[in-house]
């Protein structure tokens, strides 16, 4: 009996390592049957130019000074909370909290920026809010990894949860400090001192930002592929018992790391609410914890790449509201259209890691065996 034909037609094959200049040429082809779908569909379904689409989504971002400069704002608080997952995510702790740490670090900050405007000088303001932005969003990050530790908890449904604590938080305090009364929402903060804001470089208010977040990324870099703290973490990703086999302290290393990751967060809630929007509300966040963990994936965690993933993600959500803006559709077509993208980007990650192998025929087979 031929047990060719019990065989299935093709299987699915890991591959080896492709060189890099593969990998990417499959990134480029993903992106460009992408970009050809969404054409298909925005003239099937709107009867707009895809031309047309594609320029107003470019000119969204890239159509002035002030538009790039707010593409890179964007960007940068993407990558900043994709920063801040990473090393819990390497470590193989789901933390799907990174929203309820911002929102962590967003109230400490404007906590001290309406509680102490009147008693600390401006500057001293400043890293005294930085200060509480940081442990509040350590603290926050901090508690579901104790739990971990000490009684192996669930840290993806403890994080999740403790997003809604946070937006909570903020909603109660949001309603003590409204301006005015009875408005439910707090305005600017310290509008005519501008106490508690960082300083503009250049005039620019987005430009100290930008620094931070890059200046961080190099550093995240460095703690993870080359400090003894990132080494510690990949093995207990790879597994507690060579970890502990080693003589690594895998709680220890647990609460460690997640502390850093909500201290990230915390500096993202800070640089929200002293360096850009100047206020607080449940929604100051805007869903960032949950696209950075997207983008960390997206980037297998190298936080070089994750400066592409995150531009990636800020221009196309500015880009799918500049269409429902100048063409009149609503904005669910153009997530349509952001999805289809990421769809492919995401999916030709498989042809990278895998390939597929066919049934070899009895002959071809045969022949190979003379």
């Amino acid at each position: 009996m031929n047990n060719n034909s019990k065989e299935p037609l093709f299987h699915i094959v890991k591959r080896g390592t492709l060189p890099w200049y593969k990998a990417w040429g499959i990134r480029l082809l993903a992106v460009v049957i992408a970009l050809i779908v969404c054409a298909i569909v925005t003239m099937t379904v709107t009867g707009e130019n895809p031309i047309q689409v594609y320029a107003t989504m470019i000119d969204s971002s890239f159509g002035s000074e002030r538009k790039v400069w707010i593409l890179a704002q964007n960007t940068a608080m993407l990558l900043g909370v994709s920063l801040a997952v990473t090393p819990a995510f390497r470590m193989k702790f789901w933390n799907i909290g990174g929203e309820g740490q911002i929102l962590a670090g967003c109230l400490a900050a404007a906590a001290c920026m309406i509680c102490l405007a009147d008693t600390v000088p401006n500057g001293l303001l400043i890293v005294i809010s930085a200060v509480a932005s940081i442990i509040a969003g350590a603290i926050w990050g901090g508690i579901p990894a104790f739990f971990k530790a000490k009684w192996n908890t669930n840290e993806t449904l403890f994080t999740l949860m403790m997003n809604y604590v946070a937006t909570q938080l903020v909603a109660f305090f949001v309603i003590i400090w409204e301006v005015p009364k009875g408005a439910g929402q707090i305005g600017i903060i310290n509008q005519s001192t501008q106490i508690g804001w960082l300083p503009q470089i250049g005039g620019n208010k987005y430009m100290l930002n930008v620094i931070i977040i890059l200046v961080l990324t190099v550093a995240v870099y460095i703690y993870l592929n080359y400090s003894k703290h990132g080494y510690e973490l990949s093995v207990v990703g790879e597994s507690e018992r060579t970890a502990r086999y080693v003589g690594i302290k895998v709680e220890k290393v647990i609460i460690r790391t997640m502390l850093l990751s909500g201290a990230i967060c915390g500096i993202v809630g800070f640089l929200l609410v002293s360096g850009t929007d100047h206020t607080l509300s449940t929604s100051l966040s805007g869903g960032r914890g949950f696209t950075a963990v997207m983008i960390s994936w997206l980037a297998k965690f190298n936080p070089i790449i994750m400066i592409f993933a995150s531009m990636l993600l800020a221009f196309l959500d500015k880009g799918a509201s500049a269409i429902s803006t100048n063409f009149g559709l609503n904005h669910s077509f153009s997530d349509i259209l952001t999805g289809i993208i990421l769809f492919f980007i995401i999916g030709c990650e498989f042809f990278i890691s895998y390939k597929l192998s066919f049934r070899k025929s009895a002959g071809k087979e045969a022949a190979e065996n003379v």
